[in-house]
């Protein structure tokens, strides 16, 4: 990567410390209105709380009569809880935010989500919109992370370098490459079945990864400190934020944006339904995708955001304007209901199994 692309990306990658592998967790969390309390707001999200804080302070400086209910779970717990509430109690959350895409897609598609159409809607990018119920609010990349002393000449930069380097002689050390467990994580799931679409080779590369002894792991951080300290020297589609925020504070990790092409994963929000307080959840969708709450996620969460307006390190104005059509977003559309097909995914597996085994 060249130094333009690096000083733009690198900083807009800083990751959030919860996500798409963390352990179980249902955390209640009540901020008080700044003001006389005027409305609630209840919101579940996969964000965790010590972050999320950051933008329920600006949305009540905003909003000061709003009282906020925050829930931290898992993308599954949300989905089912969305569903379940709307069909039992006949009322949820008044907006959910989540890394789970293809769950916040099915939520829209099956009608627990509603339509919110907002000014910015019209300028919102295409790919992060569908039908004005689950927004893309988060524009955050798969990346190859590599142990800086292990590569004096660089690492490789596209998915080709990578097979030519595990296919050298005495490059690739048996056992010193990583990647997700596509069984147990989501976004290790994603990543894959989008290269599978982007790259023909894709099988070939992992039947040579596996015949270098390919290491699978169900979260990133278990990845990211093997390379860090030099168990492994690579970690293939890496959650870029989760890696850049370690890239900090521990400098033999490096990072990389492979050139063939890069896919970019988001976080979803929606409002639900079945909401106890539309209104509310609608202003505070409304503050995420405005320049001030995208600022508000890239600047001081750390999260690339979507809006072309911000024009920040942490944006994906930044990210285009180095990049450009190397960047390949995992669009907001029913599309992703592919990855919850059950026949599909163990078709998936089945064939990720067999070229691990060399077949």
């Amino acid at each position: 990567m060249n130094p333009l692309c690096r000083a733009l990306v690198l900083p807009c990658l800083f990751a959030l410390t919860g996500a798409l592998t963390s352990p179980a967790r249902a955390d209640v969390y009540a901020y008080p209105s700044p003001g006389p309390q005027t409305d609630s707001l209840t919101i579940y999200s996969t964000l965790d709380a010590p972050l999320a804080t950051a933008l329920i302070a600006a949305f009540q400086t905003a909003h000061p009569g709003t009282a906020v209910t925050y829930e931290d779970l898992l993308a599954g717990e949300i989905a089912a809880r969305v569903v379940q509430e709307t069909q039992t109690a006949g009322a949820t959350a008044d907006f959910v935010f989540s890394s789970g895409m293809d769950a916040q897609v099915k939520l829209a598609n099956d009608g627990f989500a509603r339509p919110v159409t907002l000014p910015e809607s019209a300028d919102w990018p295409r790919w992060a919109n569908w039908r004005d119920m689950a927004y893309a609010l988060t524009f955050e990349p798969g990346v190859l992370v590599y142990h800086k002393p292990s590569f004096p000449d660089g690492p490789p930069q596209t998915r080709l370098d990578l097979l030519d380097w595990l296919r050298g002689p005495g490059q690739a050390m048996p056992g010193r490459i990583g990647t997700y467990d596509i069984e147990r994580s989501s976004v290790g799931y994603l990543f894959l079945a989008r290269d599978a679409e982007h790259f023909p080779d894709i099988w070939s590369l992992v039947r040579v990864m596996g015949a270098a002894g390919l290491q699978t792991f169900p979260t990133s951080n278990q990845i990211i400190d093997r390379v860090a300290d030099g168990r492994l020297v690579l970690g293939y589609n890496i959650l870029g934020s989760y890696a850049a925020d370690q890239a900090r504070s521990r400098p033999d990790l490096g990072l990389v944006l492979l050139r063939d092409f890069t896919v970019v994963v988001s976080r979803v929000g929606l409002v639900p339904r079945a909401a106890r307080s539309p209104g509310a959840g609608t202003a505070f969708l409304q503050f995420l995708i405005s320049d001030a709450g995208q600022t508000v996620l890239s600047d001081q969460l750390r999260l690339p955001s979507v809006s072309l307006e911000v024009s920040g390190a942490g944006s994906a104005a930044a990210m285009v304007a180095a990049l450009g059509e190397q960047l390949r977003p995992v669009p907001v559309s029913p599309g992703l209901l592919v990855y919850l097909d059950q026949a599909k995914r163990r078709n998936l597996i089945s064939r990720w199994r067999a070229a691990l085994a060399g077949n």
